[in-house]
């Protein structure tokens, strides 16, 4: 069994155990940190190519968020598509693996360094102030729904997007996705769908 196979396997684990017991997050999270790191040299040639449920959903978001957060960014695919997308958005890309932070910079088109930045940060563990952004994303990433719940703004959307669908190494299936949410007040909840990926997205309710 080669590297790659157990690490896709070794992520599927760490998914299900921060989800159902999220305090054991911080023994899985070095590990989960030294597994991205190494890959973050080949995480470009990696990825799907074409359209993805990540980019399918932006097209759902109205109006346009003003601050964005991609959370489990890896090497910046999804900031740069959300600062596309919006040009009058500012993104925030977050992620735990600094050597992914590092290709993100590089991949970082010149146009959108003033408007996108990336900072390496635990989604379990947020730095960011209550309510700070208007849409958070997270493509492949494990979700810790208190803390996105936290810096998510009133009637701010949240979107998650898996691109192989169930077989995501990273993966958590909708209904689980739909629960927790709705547990925590979120509306307005849609499929997204493109080839073998899916994604989900959700508005916040806004304050009375």
């Amino acid at each position: 069994m080669n590297r790659d196979v157990i690490g896709r396997r070794f992520a599927r684990f760490a998914t299900g155990i921060a989800i159902s017991n999220p305090r054991l997050w911080r023994l899985l999270r070095p590990l989960v940190r030294f597994e991205f790191d190494r890959l973050a040299p080949r995480w470009n040639s990696m990825r799907a190519e074409g359209p993805t449920p990540y980019e399918a959903a932006l097209e759902r978001i109205e109006p346009p968020p003003r601050y964005a957060l991609d959370l489990g960014t890896g090497t910046g695919r999804y900031a740069v598509a959300i600062a596309e997308r919006f040009p009058e958005a500012e993104v925030v890309g977050a992620d735990i693996s600094e050597r992914m932070l590092e290709e993100a910079w590089r991949n970082l088109p010149h146009e959108l360094r003033d408007r996108v930045r990336f900072e390496e940060a635990d989604a379990s563990a947020l730095p960011f102030s209550d309510a700070s952004f208007d849409l958070v994303g997270l493509g492949n990433m494990i979700p810790f729904f208190d803390e996105i719940d936290r810096v998510l703004a009133p009637g701010g959307w949240l979107l998650f997007a898996f691109t192989q669908g169930a077989q995501t190494p990273i993966y958590v299936p909708p209904d689980r996705l739909r629960g927790e949410l709705g547990e925590r007040g979120f509306t307005d909840f849609a499929d997204i769908s493109t080839g073998p990926g899916v994604g989900l997205i959700a508005r916040k309710p806004a304050q009375a």
